[in-house]
């Protein structure tokens, strides 16, 4: 009887160690509890370009991203209307272009370098050029119980925390929506913001919108840190309980 019992016993462990369990994830539900600890609304703060920021400037009138192939500039790749440039900031502030030369942008917005450079472009050599200029450096870190972790590339401004889960795929099963962290600033006096996934209100919430160098960290559901403990201690019991069953048979038989 003892025998039948604990063998019973080991086949419950295990059966309960092998059900598997999907998570529920409830997202941006209107709330009427507490009130979210939201900033008043502000803008946005708009990036400034900086030495060493990697741009890509194109002239929207011609079939060409700029003006040909030119020296001082990297080929990223092919488009179906020329060769893709690159232009890299100089420690001076400066990127050289072709025809116009030297041309001071670090410290201006995306917008403000885009106008600077198609003004020049339109008094020296092209007529009525549109100028595209994106920054391709900038990028954020997504880490945790994300579908496809790593580094996502910032391609426009105002881009958000949901923006970037939908590339990533989304959250996993574990994931904790009620608790999603994004590390800002400088390394040795990081701000940390705490994102509440399942309260609509957080949508409002002005810190959602990305910066250059965050991190987004998503923590795991507490069921999820329950399981992995519960699976560390089986790793730990099957070996022993498969010994003391072994032995308790091999007793049974020679009894």
């Amino acid at each position: 009887m003892r025998f039948k019992i604990l063998c019973l016993s080991s086949i419950i462990i295990l059966l309960c160690h092998s059900c598997s369990y999907k998570q529920q994830h409830v997202l941006f539900e209107q709330k009427n509890g507490p009130a979210l600890n939201i900033p008043a609304q502000t803008q946005p703060p708009v990036y400034h370009i900086h030495p060493s920021d990697v741009l890509q400037i194109r002239n929207l009138q011609s079939t060409q991203y700029l003006v040909g192939n030119s020296t001082g500039a990297s080929k990223t790749g092919e488009s179906a209307s020329g060769q893709s440039e690159t232009f890299q900031v100089e420690e001076d502030g400066r990127v050289t272009l072709p025809v116009i030369g030297h041309i001071a942008v670090a410290g201006l917005t995306r917008y403000e370098a885009a106008q600077k450079i198609e003004r020049l472009y339109r008094d020296s050599l092209l007529k009525n050029p549109i100028i595209e200029l994106k920054v391709l450096n900038l990028k954020v870190t997504l880490l945790g119980e994300v579908k496809s972790p790593g580094n996502i590339p910032l391609l426009k401004e105002n881009t958000t925390l949901i923006d970037v889960l939908g590339e990533a795929g989304g959250l996993t099963n574990n994931a904790n929506e009620k608790n999603v962290k994004i590390i800002r600033g400088d390394k040795n006096n990081p701000e940390v913001i705490y994102a509440d996934l399942s309260n609509i209100k957080t949508l409002a919430d002005p810190r959602i919108t990305l910066q250059n160098n965050d991190i987004i960290y998503v923590m795991q559901n507490k069921k999820a840190v329950r399981d992995e403990r519960l699976q560390n201690f089986s790793t730990f019991i099957q070996p022993s309980l498969l010994i003391f069953n072994t032995a308790l048979i091999i007793y049974t038989l020679f009894r």
